[in-house]
């Protein structure tokens, strides 16, 4: 089979440790073999960073606003340990936080619902999407730490050399610490855009919280710009699209969307949305089961894994020793990236390929192989788990079923098994299973196998015709065999 061709490269950037490991063996597996890929590649691994002063993640950023999209693998951002272990020249800053800082985006994350997966919250049934604000906060701070008696001051010197000076701390002999923080109105404004296109190109409520309560002028200024937005720009647009923008405290927030049942889009300011990302991932699953893209305004595009290098695997890889490292939201990041690149250069072939790569991985775990990660929550009995080498090859087989046309349709196969049921109890199981893919077509198949005939209306409508068809065919069937 000839290569998929692109017309465009998008930009690379490898990264460090298992996910470095993981990233050479997906494009070997699951990319090169069908796709002619054409990659600019920058090599953001930590030892390279240093060598280069930490130029190269400028530089990677830089060829992502020159080629509209970028796929990014997971990174070391330095602390004093890894200073030490890796000899560095110093506590270079996160390469995340500069990329970010640079194309001036918003981070939209999102779990990767698989069947068998289920949420650790039970009432959340829909995916919950992390906007966070991918500019300032304490990824662009200042901080230092203070040794003895003295004060600290907020000190602003405007264009025109007035000086505005504020007291932040008289601290004791102790001395203690001190940390500055900074957004601009400019970005803040551009994530609030984004927050509001994302809602309704997706069709999904926009919530978003902060503390405005306590902090006065920096959340308060968050929250003020949203609502203004909301009110010039988009109001109208949102009750059009049956949608809502709701505000309140980010601490209720977090109330609230637990006892949600999902499907929302929770806009966050920088921190909290790194935070709130991993609780919803780990809630939904896991680390390794979400998507992550950085959106600027301009249009630019950067996907990434939403976890970190997976440490204590590569250190047990360095042994010689096999991992079970899941490369799930790795192997999304890739596919975003395509998808994008495809939709950019008008290469259906190239779009049609990323579909097809997230379904061969999704289709891989719902049949029951997978990394040990998901074996330990499975709903699934029986699971078969599977090393990080094993687990991409079977991907890899699906993918090839996928690409020369020999996979069923999810529809065919749910169908299969509708018909394959032994008693109407079983049959509706199953029906009620495939509720979220019913079509005018399916439902006439399944009738017509039933001998019954379903009045033309909406799907939902239809659907519980069938189903309560079912449920009086199931009551007779009890009854006759008692």
């Amino acid at each position: 089979m000839p290569k998929i061709q692109m017309k465009t490269p998008l930009v690379e950037m490898d990264g460090d440790e298992m996910t470095r490991i993981l990233w050479a063996e997906i494009k070997k597996q699951l990319l090169e073999p069908f796709v002619d890929l054409k990659t600019e590649y920058y090599d953001l691994g930590l030892k390279h960073r240093d060598e280069t002063n930490d130029q190269v993640t400028v530089d990677s950023a830089k060829a992502t606003l020159k080629y509209g999209v970028a796929v990014k693998c997971a990174t070391i951002t330095p602390n004093a340990q890894r200073v030490e272990e890796y000899n560095l020249k110093e506590m270079w800053k996160s390469p995340n936080g500069t990329i970010r800082a640079m194309l001036n985006g918003t981070v939209f994350r999102a779990p990767i619902i698989v069947k068998g997966i289920e949420p650790y919250v039970k009432n959340w049934k829909k995916p919950i999407t992390i906007a966070r604000h991918a500019y300032g906060d304490i990824y662009l701070n200042s901080e230092m730490r203070v040794e003895g008696a003295g004060k600290a001051e907020l000190t602003f010197t405007a264009a025109d050399g007035t000086v505005t000076t504020q007291l932040i701390h008289e601290f004791d002999e102790k001395g203690g610490i001190v940390q500055g923080v900074h957004n601009c109105t400019g970005s803040i404004e551009d994530f609030a855009r984004c927050c509001f296109n994302y809602a309704l190109d997706s069709k999904q409520d926009l919530w978003f919280g902060a503390k405005d309560t306590i902090s006065k002028k920096y959340d308060h200024h968050f929250k003020d710009i949203f609502n203004e937005i909301y009110e010039n720009e988009y109001k109208t647009r949102f009750e059009e699209a049956g949608i809502e923008y709701f505000y309140t405290l980010i601490d209720d927030i977090v109330a609230r969307i637990m006892r949600s049942e999902g499907g929302m889009i929770w806009a966050c300011k920088n921190y909290d949305g790194d935070v709130m990302s991993d609780m919803v991932s780990s809630a939904f699953g896991s680390l390794a089961m979400m998507t992550s893209v950085l959106v600027s305004p301009s249009g630019v595009y950067e996907y990434e894994a939403a976890h970190g290098t997976v440490q204590r695997h590569y250190y047990n890889h360095l042994k010689g020793e096999k991992t079970s490292t899941n490369p799930v939201a790795t192997i999304f990041a890739w596919s975003g990236a395509l998808r994008k690149r495809g939709e950019l250069d008008g290469n259906a072939e190239l779009m049609q390929f990323a579909d097809n790569l997230e379904k061969a991985s999704v289709a891989t775990i719902e049949s029951g192989k997978m990394t040990k990660d998901l074996s330990l929550i499975t709903s699934m009995s029986n699971p078969v788990t599977l090393t990080s080498e094993e687990f991409i090859k079977a991907i890899r087989e699906e993918l090839e079923k996928l690409q020369c046309g020999e996979a069923k349709d999810e529809k065919l196969i749910k169908l299969e098994e509708f018909l394959d049921c032994k008693t109407v109890a079983e049959k509706r199981e199953v029906f009620k299973d495939m509720k979220d893919i019913l079509d005018d077509k399916l439902i006439n198949d399944i009738a017509a196998s039933l001998d019954i005939v379903v009045d033309e209306g909406d799907i939902e409508k239809r659907y519980r015709s069938v189903l309560n068809c079912l449920n009086t065919m199931e009551k007779y069937e009890t009854n006759r065999f008692r």
